[in-house]
């Protein structure tokens, strides 16, 4: 029986659900909330929060119009959020999306929320600031075939990203979970696939996004086929689960998009 990663997205609850917008220039996620504001509903928006923030987008947006709370209950919520975000390196923007009628609105404006955390009225509003506030980052960008050389090309972009950025001492771990990475969409889903190397600080995000919207599903470890190197195919995710930092899958526009964080381990004196 397959087993979810551990930062999967899908609808984590019935009031909230993630999408993400990969782009050229930046990696956007997009979080919905709605329903009556309450304590499961609380819960289920933190979880969500948590996990966008570990695949540490360059920006998140978080659409709250069709939330219902009149009392403001929920300001508490975005302005940890907020903090969160701006803690991070490098910082994700973050934006709220709450219509101006509503409560809420008026709420995180009082609490000169607003300068620090730009609340707009509609998600194009806010998509269209946030593209101009993420600076120029560090991030390498191909579109690869569905075809035995993928993986291949996939793993030369990682170790150009690598060399150019001075981090040689990502550069088995990385290569290794990029081409588990693009073999498993290669396998499974068999569209063209967009493989992206981005810096975050002192450790590589690795994200391949294809166009079919099933999420993969964590099996039982495979035996290696004799004869053939690890660097070239090694024991799918479950490789990636061992050596990846943190992993994950969020559906994305006409499909998913799988991404993973590799860092230098720490060993223990």
């Amino acid at each position: 029986m397959g087993v979810s990663p551990p930062n999967l997205h899908d609808d984590t609850g019935q009031g909230v659900s993630v999408r993400s917008d990969f782009t050229a220039d930046a990696a956007v996620s997009l979080l919905t909330v709605h329903g009556p504001w309450d304590d499961q509903l609380r819960r289920e928006t933190s979880v969500s929060l948590r996990r966008c923030f570990a695949e540490h987008p360059d920006a998140l947006i978080v659409d709250l119009s069709r939330l219902l709370d009149p009392g403001s209950e929920s300001a508490p919520t975005w302005t940890s959020a907020r903090s969160v975000a701006a803690a991070l390196r490098p910082p994700v923007q973050l934006a709220l999306c709450v219509p101006p009628e509503l409560p809420l609105a008026g709420r995180m404006q009082g609490l000169d929320a607003g300068r620090f955390l730009p609340v707009y009225a509609k998600v194009r509003q806010a998509r269209v600031a946030v593209a101009g506030r993420i600076p120029d980052g560090e991030r390498l960008v191909t579109t690869l075939r569905p075809d035995p050389d993928a993986p291949s090309a996939a793993r030369n972009l990682v170790s150009d990203a690598c060399l150019a950025w001075g981090l040689a001492r990502l550069l088995h771990p990385a290569r290794l979970v990029m081409s588990e990475l693009v073999t498993n969409a290669v396998e499974h889903a068999g569209t063209d696939l967009r493989v992206v190397v981005t810096r975050r600080g002192t450790g590589l995000y690795l994200s391949v996004a294809d166009g079919s919207p099933v999420l993969p599903r964590l099996l039982s470890p495979a035996r290696p086929q004799p004869g053939r190197p690890l660097d070239e195919r090694g024991r799918g995710l479950q490789t990636v689960h061992a050596t990846a930092e943190l992993w994950g899958a969020v559906p994305a526009a006409g499909g998913k998009v799988v991404w993973a964080t590799v860092r230098e381990r720490r060993t223990v004196a």
